[in-house]
């Protein structure tokens, strides 16, 4: 479905919960953040009738997100309904990995086809400093694990911090050299949390391209990889891997946003950095058909603003992301 822009919608997040394991320090504060009670949350049936139904109005792709999507019970069997869904051709989840090792296995089963993994740094101290106490090897094995299974193409989400992991730049574009991994630099951005972080520590995606291309040499632009969605894919010279870059502060994609966002709560979000919102729960908790719930999508859709204004200084939302959806 084509919104007021022209652009065509067909990307659905999916947040199955508000709840991680870990506390990264750009993400939550120290104590983390107010988490709602269970049933407040979609139950699993809730979530795949949403996604029925907006795949009525031309849905196609999922990502499932959180919180962290695998301290939720149940996840593995929810990944098998929405996989069973016949409109629904591209089925990925994003992760912090520290759960992945364990999962990954039954959830390549039941249907997932790729992941992304959040990977801020290679040093097992910064990790734990940066998360709170996380294994980086834990996340290691998940990768490695995701590797063995085929849930290509494996990227990794590395949020850029100037004075916090700038210095890691090279040596982790260098791990898409001999590996297939898919090394994407993320701008870090102004809301939540991040809001107070963003103002000393962020840097644009221009400058983490030039760091790269003065060790490396010039970047060559790649064909878009599956469900590239925002990010710019290049590669260094002989390597089997890529490296990416969204600019979501910078050289804002919108013109070529196709997604939406189901928050853990229920509520339809037609871009990350505005306010505006439909509450499906309460109309599925009230018996809604698919086609009712189909109308709301639809509505979603059409009020999808064309761009963000957050780097002309306009504030992102006040939630943190895992009460929106990563």
């Amino acid at each position: 479905m084509e919104d007021r822009y022209h652009r065509e919608i067909n990307y659905l997040r999916v947040s199955v919960t508000d709840r991680c394991n870990l506390r990264c320090r750009y993400c939550m504060p120290p104590h983390g953040v107010s988490v709602v009670p269970r049933e407040e949350i979609l139950t699993l049936e809730e979530i795949v009738r949403v996604v029925r139904a907006s795949t009525r109005v031309g849905v196609k792709k999922l990502r499932l997100t959180g919180g962290e999507p695998l301290v939720r019970r149940g996840i593995t069997e929810l990944v098998e309904a929405l996989a069973a869904i016949p409109e629904i051709d591209d089925l990925a989840l994003t992760t912090n990995g520290i759960l992945l090792a364990a999962r990954a296995e039954q959830l390549k089963a039941a249907g997932l086809r790729r992941v992304n993994v959040s990977l801020d740094t290679l040093k097992p101290e910064r990790y734990s400093y940066i998360t709170r106490g996380g294994r980086l090897e834990a996340v290691w094995r998940g990768i490695e694990k995701s590797l063995e299974l085929g849930l290509h193409p494996v990227k990794l989400n590395v949020v850029v911090m100037r004075g916090f992991n700038d210095d890691e730049i090279c040596d982790l574009a260098r791990l898409s050299l001999d590996r297939p991994l898919h090394v994407r630099f993320i701008e870090l951005m102004p809301f939540g949390t991040a809001a107070g972080v963003s103002r000393e520590g962020y840097i644009p995606a221009a400058e983490i391209r030039e760091r790269i291309e003065q060790q490396f040499g010039q970047l060559q632009e790649v064909r878009k990889l599956t469900g590239s969605g925002p990010a710019r894919y290049y590669h260094l010279a002989g390597a089997v891997g890529t490296i990416g870059f969204i600019s979501a502060v910078s050289d804002h994609f919108c013109g070529r946003c196709n997604r939406l966002r189901l928050t853990a709560v229920g509520a339809l979000r037609p871009c990350l950095f505005h306010e505006y919102e439909i509450d499906l729960k309460g109309i599925l908790r009230r018996g809604a058909t698919l086609e009712e719930l189909a109308e709301l999508v639809a509505r979603a859709v059409q009020e999808k603003p064309g761009r963000h204004h957050i780097n002309r200084g306009q504030p992102g939302t006040g939630k943190n992301m895992s009460q929106i959806g990563g």
